[in-house]
């Protein structure tokens, strides 16, 4: 696949794409409250004194959401910086009781970082790229209004006000849909590998401005405009392909863009225009003068450096150089928490059961948790209790298949029995007949039946017919019942045919 470009009435268009994610830190209080953050309560039940705004309430920073914005830079290996400082974005809304957000524009908590897009050819991504990261900084979240309560009112839900976000800015290096979703879905497992965001976007506890613009191929930036609260990796994509194909099309008309923000219709795939787009002179930033500025000491930061987690990119390096996965496998597994949790569940369980090392059970344990599993649980549908899949139920199924006790088959009917029954693997392969035939001599008759019965077809395959090779296999599995080990068939019709 070519460089992604949008082909225009007049040539091609380069887009170009910065992401602002706002992800809502990870935090039983709030940012300048003790107020809690728990999701789904009703509405305004979780506001305390200071989320109101009520007169003479002083806001007091949370310890834990600036140690969890120091370990998110750390993370995306940005510059921490010891000395930052509070400002006030002051605008009126009728879900901001202050009049003004407390946020961080002049000395953000964290500076310059870099994510890493690895490269997938099947989304168009044709080599490793790292993404920069302009500035990590953290603020309050606003309330939330609810236009569906009434038919002539508005209602305003203040239990997100003053919730902790992170503002986590990227650099417009990004170049196609593709590559934004990839940055979006790498940033939101690490944040989920962090603990420092949920990432649950349906909540909104993670979400992003998108800035798009369009230019001729090597010009000077355009003019950008920003698709505000878009709340899944999907619709970031599909957003930016409908905004850089309508700045195209205005271009190419004789138009101009505008600098707005706009918002995205799930709907319809399309962005129509909210408001011109503000710039920071237009909110009046000045240091808070509630807030003394913030100073971190080497012990605090290193303290927050030693609490992270082996990372995605650490993860999938050791996968592939260590325990000799390929590299599509390293990188599936180490997509999202739950993935590779489960994968080294499983690897440590099936090494010790089977008295391997981990790097002998590897792939295929990769295979099963990426493949063979999921494609059996989704077969099943609500007949699978997932309870029933426990890591010891399929490392003694995996062990029975590299033994030779089983096919690859039969651990599938076997895994379908363990979903519906909870009944352990080896009993089932007993009672209902999944044990495969691994006794040369019972092998060698079935071959020498099959040969036997197929004279002709013998003739041919000595003859230079080499195909027919297949035929026979399936000859002797069927005279077998599909029980005859696949590789003592092979070896012993090999050896009888070409001796």
């Amino acid at each position: 696949m070519t460089t992604y470009r949008i082909q225009g009435r007049t040539g091609e268009w380069e887009v170009v794409i910065g992401l602002e994610v706002h992800a809502q830190v990870t935090s039983r209080a709030k940012l300048f409250s003790t107020a809690s953050t728990a999701f789904g309560a009703e509405p305004n039940t979780q506001v305390s004194l200071v989320d109101a705004a009520m007169p003479g309430m002083l806001p007091v920073p949370n310890r834990e959401c600036i140690r969890q914005a120091v370990r998110t830079g750390l993370a995306v290996e940005a510059t921490i910086n010891r000395w930052s400082r509070f400002d006030r974005k002051n605008y009126f809304y009728a879900d901001l009781p202050q009049g003004y957000q407390i946020s961080q524009l002049y000395h953000p908590l964290v500076g310059e970082g870099t994510l890493l897009v690895e490269a997938d050819e099947k989304a168009g991504i044709l080599q490793d790229k790292r993404i920069g990261i302009e500035r990590i900084h953290v603020e309050q979240d606003a309330g939330k209004l609810m236009h569906d309560q009434h038919p002539s009112m508005s209602y305003v839900d203040l239990n997100r006000s003053g919730v902790a976000l992170m503002e986590i800015v990227s650099r417009p290096d990004m170049r196609s849909p593709a590559e934004a979703g990839a940055y979006l879905r790498k940033l939101r497992a690490i944040l989920r590998y962090v603990g420092s965001c949920d990432g649950n976007m349906e909540e909104g506890s993670l979400r992003a401005d998108v800035n798009v613009s369009v230019r001729r191929p090597g010009e000077p930036l355009g003019t950008r405009t920003e698709t505000k609260n878009v709340n899944s990796v999907r619709f970031v994509m599909q957003a930016i392909e409908h905004e850089a194909r309508r700045q195209v099309e205005l271009i190419e008309d004789g138009g101009t863009v505008v600098q707005e923000t706009r918002l995205f219709d799930p709907g319809t795939g399309t962005t129509r225009s909210m408001r011109s787009k503000e710039d920071a002179q237009d909110y009046r930033y000045f240091p808070d003068p509630d807030l003394l500025p913030l100073e971190l000491d080497e012990s605090f930061v290193e303290e927050c450096r030693a609490s992270l987690p082996e990372l995605p990119d650490a993860k999938r390096r050791r996968y592939i150089e260590v325990l000799g996965l390929s590299p599509y496998n390293a990188r599936e597994l180490t997509a999202e928490v739950e993935t590779f949790a489960r994968f080294e569940t499983l690897l440590a369980e099936t090494a010790r059961s089977s008295g391997k090392g981990e790097t002998e059970v590897a792939t295929a344990v990769a295979n099963w948790i990426l493949s063979i599993a999921p494609g059996v649980m989704n077969a099943l549908g609500a007949e699978a209790n997932p309870a029933f899949a426990t890591a010891a139920a399929q490392a003694a199924i995996l062990d029975m298949q590299a033994r030779g006790d089983i096919s690859g088959g039969q651990a599938k009917e076997i895994f379908e029995h363990v979903l519906r029954s909870g009944r352990a693997p080896k009993e089932i392969a007993e009672t209902e007949g999944l044990k495969q035939e691994s006794d040369a001599g019972a092998i060698e008759a079935a071959v020498d039946r099959v040969l036997a019965a197929n004279a002709e077809k013998v003739a041919e395959y000595r003859g230079g017919k080499d195909k027919l090779f297949g035929f026979f296999v399936g000859q002797v599995m069927k005279a077998m019942q599909g029980k005859g080990n696949p590789g003592l068939v092979n070896a012993v019709l090999k050896a009888r045919l070409d001796g």
